[in-house]
């Protein structure tokens, strides 16, 4: 990171959101040795202008926010941290000290489904023992495909039969191994939503 930090007399904007949710949770500053700390720790520090000190964000509440990304913008004098927070972030005891509801269900599984398909990605490129997606991996397309039939098939069976508690179990295997095949394959899910998207101009 190439920041400048000259704009604001040392001190930086960094906007904190919610890796999950996408929910916006707060606004602090952060001055060269905030951001250190933060990028050596894992957990969001500010530089307190009512203190006039560092504040590792939950050192006495406890809700502390673990570090998923950092990024600059265009101008780099601002920043972007996406965290995955231990506990609301206002000191009022909201989720967002914007007050901002958090996203909808329905936006919640569209986020984790695109982080679950980075994990997938990840343990493609970088194995990591004891993964049943490696495990996979290594077994080949072939095994790969045959789970998806396997899973479409249960899949099927329990929505014939009305049995929607166990079919939600059996549609989360049947996603998974799809999105495990696409990644096999050098596919992403985006490039089937392209496919989706161009029908529907139709």
């Amino acid at each position: 990171m190439n920041l400048d930090f000259d704009k604001m007399e040392g001190l930086m904007p960094a906007v904190i959101q919610d890796n999950t949710t996408g929910q916006v949770l707060m606004l602090g500053y952060m001055n060269q040795e905030a951001l250190e700390k933060t990028q050596q720790e894992g957990l969001v520090t500010f530089f307190s202008r009512s203190k006039n000190r560092l504040w590792t964000k939950g050192e006495t509440s406890g809700n502390t926010m673990q570090v998923v990304s950092i990024k600059e913008d265009c101008d780099n004098d601002s920043l972007l941290i996406k965290v995955n927070p231990n506990g609301p972030t206002c000191h009022t005891g909201e989720t967002s000290c914007f007050g901002e509801e958090a996203s909808s269900k329905r936006t919640k599984a569209i986020q984790f489904i695109a982080q679950l398909e980075e994990v997938i990605q990840q343990r493609k490129l970088n194995p990591a023992e004891g993964s049943y997606t490696n495990f996979l991996f290594d077994k080949g397309i072939n095994k790969i495909a045959q789970k998806v039939g396997e899973e479409a098939v249960e899949t099927v069976i329990d929505a014939v039969a009305g049995k929607t508690e166990t079919m939600k179990g059996e549609a989360a295997d049947l996603l998974y191994h799809l999105l495990v095949l696409l990644a096999a394959s050098n596919l992403e899910l985006a490039d089937v939503v392209e496919v989706l998207q161009e029908r529907h101009k139709k």
